[in-house]
């Protein structure tokens, strides 16, 4: 990515949230699919996307790439202490104030500024293996499975660098991810982004800018998420699901009639209307993977 992203509308430039979302998207087709090449796209019109933390992924995916930057002398243990605690606030709070928002932003950049992306890129494939490959929900993963099965594209939405997030959306044989776009100029980065963090508001815009680039129809996509933060790129798409939801998430799910469906223990996940697009096949795919863990 370079101080010139393409893709991006002069007019909405100066929205943070806008721009981030269209970055997002220009960087997610940039990449192109990266999912197996022997399942056909049959459903061309139709998608699904996922957010990672707390979704797809034990925990925050930043962390444990944090984690392992600090492993390589990064930066100091006491950084990655500071960080955590805003990682604990951010969860448990369900909401970031101005403050936690721009420290984690801020916090992000200093693990690359000033890194080739290459670099940042091996080690995020490094990181993955030790720290995230076995911390992936497999009610969740199958979910994935069964929408990339249906002929379908599915991508990963996160706040996590779009590099980091294409390598979890690549090693679990998914077609893409739409993440935060850091700027790099000659293949290093700046320090800057390219509007702000992917998250809240910029998921929707992402999700949108994406859609109208790759043809798809909102109303036959679905969306999963955890977070009540995320209601923006759930409420864009067609069908939205709450995965392993926070009290502000399956409060919104209850009362406008989403699925919720919870990995967090073996007990059967309360389910609030089945997509429509896979009906019984969801139910079943989710149900074989609670069992299996």
């Amino acid at each position: 990515m370079t101080g010139e992203t393409p893709g991006i509308d002069a007019s909405t430039a100066l929205d943070p949230a806008v721009r981030a979302g269209e970055a997002s998207a220009a960087a997610a087709v940039a990449a192109g699919d990266s999912g197996p090449g022997d399942v056909p796209l049959t459903d061309l019109t139709a998608a699904a996307f996922f957010d990672v933390d707390n979704t797809m992924m034990v925990g925050a995916s930043i962390f444990h790439f944090a984690r392992g930057l600090a492993a390589r002398k990064f930066f100091t243990t006491s950084d990655l202490a500071g960080f955590a605690w805003q990682q604990v606030k951010f969860r448990v709070g369900g909401r970031e104030s101005t403050y936690s928002t721009t420290t984690g932003r801020d916090t992000a950049l200093t693990f690359v500024a000033g890194r080739g992306v290459d670099e940042i890129t091996e080690l995020g494939e490094e990181i993955y293996d030790e720290l995230m490959a076995d911390r992936i929900w497999a009610g969740t993963r199958a979910l994935a499975q069964m929408h990339l099965d249906a002929g379908q594209r599915v991508w990963l939405v996160t706040a996590t660098p779009v590099e980091l997030a294409l390598i979890i959306a690549r090693r679990l044989g998914l077609t893409g991810a739409l993440g935060t776009v850091a700027e790099s100029v000659d293949g290093v980065y700046t320090g800057r982004l390219v509007g702000e963090i992917l998250h809240g508001p910029a998921k929707g815009h992402a999700v949108r800018a994406l859609a109208v680039s790759e043809g798809l129809d909102l109303r036959r996509c679905t969306a999963y998420s955890d977070s009540v933060n995320d209601v923006p790129m759930l409420s864009a798409v067609g069908t939205a699901v709450a995965v392993n939801p926070d009290s502000g998430l399956r409060d919104v799910a209850r009362e406008r009639g989403w699925q919720i469906r919870d990995f967090r223990t073996g007990r059967k996940a309360a389910r609030i209307g089945v997509p429509s697009m896979l009906g019984a096949a969801a139910v079943a795919a989710a149900g074989m993977a609670v069992r299996k863990r």
